[in-house]
């Protein structure tokens, strides 16, 4: 497995800053300005961006490791880097003509695809307009990606989209995230009105652009699944752990033997740990394939694209059973508020219903491996 055990150092070196601010991050529903600083600092956002973007340009096993450690101390902070890295992994590329906006480390961005505006020719530029959702981290950026779509083009059945780079100060962050689950992720909606973009700062949409980056020798769907999977697992993990500690220190109600001692606990945790750890190597393992065929510069071929796809919804399922295998035999102390587990029980759903690893992919994966024309997300 190639990971670069130095990045996995740096998320470690974080534990105690992110566990201080999970409870904060939760209230406010954003990510604490200090833990952004934090992970802007050891460059953890931009593992993913070309290095012209003062970037790493790693392999998409190293980033899920990182995503994964950072997850298991924190989901909600989990989410928010993955998001962020995702953002310049394959928004950076294109910014070749607006390098300015990013060449201070410090910057973080974040974008949204989950929406389209408008883009209006106006003297100067374009005349952005629209409300994008689930803008995780936005509240920690200073450069906004918008998808929109230029005037000339919207009568189009499928109009080429742009990214839109618009700077703090020049969009709204509305409050909309009123969730339960990954409360802390921070992913609101953000409005822009009748703002003008200069035409250098209207670059090419998700996953392309010119600049050198490995990132975009995967396929776009096929790359967009990893991180996802990545904060699945952390927060599978943190599960696992936290009901170790629980099982160890707690007699339960009628009982006069710790919990760790009831065989239904120790098959739990065991069918927990089995389940983990088997999604999660067959996950890795056929990322690192992904990234070879990257480096040599072959397509990936549509089997492969669906066995990724098949692998990352699956890890996604996983890390939700690996939670309720520990929940059932924590008994009621999984549903106290004061409980991590109450937490990841919530947060760990919300990776689930992500659209790159969802359940209904696997239908999809079977009409592929049953010799089928693929649909959907394995089309990307």
């Amino acid at each position: 497995m190639a990971i670069d055990e130095t990045w996995i150092e740096r998320a470690s070196s974080l534990e105690d800053c992110v566990r201080a601010h999970a409870d904060q991050n939760e209230k406010q529903t954003y990510l604490c300005a200090e833990v952004a600083t934090e992970l802007a600092r050891l460059n953890l956002y931009r593992l993913a961006a070309p290095k012209k973007c003062l970037g790493a340009d790693v392999d998409p096993c190293t980033q899920m490791a990182v995503i994964e450690r950072i997850s298991s101390f924190d989901g909600s902070t989990g989410w928010n880097l993955m998001i962020g890295m995702e953002t310049f992994g394959l928004v950076s590329p294109s910014m070749e003509t607006c390098l300015s906006l990013i060449e201070d480390p410090m910057v973080v961005m974040a974008s949204s695809t989950a929406a389209v505006g408008r883009a209006k020719p106006v003297d100067g530029g374009w005349e952005i307009t629209g409300q994008w959702q689930f803008a995780s981290g936005v509240h920690n950026a200073q450069v906004f990606g918008a998808t929109v779509v230029k005037d000339p083009d919207r009568t189009q059945e499928n109009p080429t989209r742009y990214y839109a780079m618009v700077t703090k100060g020049q969009y709204e962050i509305l409050d909309t995230w009123h969730v339960s689950g990954l409360r802390g992720s921070g992913s609101h909606d953000v409005q822009i009105t009748k703002v003008v973009v200069p035409e250098h700062r209207v670059v090419a949409t998700l996953g392309y652009g010119s600049l050198p980056s490995m990132q975009l020798q995967m396929p776009l769907g096929v790359r967009l699944t990893f991180c996802k999977v990545g904060v699945a697992l952390g927060i599978a993990r943190a599960a696992i752990e936290t009901f170790q500690q629980l099982a160890a220190g707690k007699t339960p109600r009628f009982a006069n033997r710790k919990l760790q001692e009831r065989r239904f606990a120790q098959r739990s945790l065991a069918s927990a740990e089995l389940r983990f750890r088997t999604s999660r190597a067959a996950m890795y393992e056929h990322a690192e394939l992904v990234w070879q065929h990257a480096i040599e510069d072959r397509p990936l071929p549509d089997y492969d694209r669906a066995i990724a796809h098949l692998l990352a919804s699956d890890a996604a399922q996983a890390a939700v059973e690996v939670v309720e295998h520990v929940v059932q035999a924590a008994g009621t102390s999984a549903n106290q508020l004061n409980n991590p587990l109450e937490r990841l029980s919530r947060d760990v759903r919300v990776v689930r219903q992500h659209a790159t690893v969802a359940p209904h992919h696997i239908d999809d994966v079977g009409r592929v491996l049953i010799g089928l024309e693929p649909r959907g997300i394995l089309m990307m």
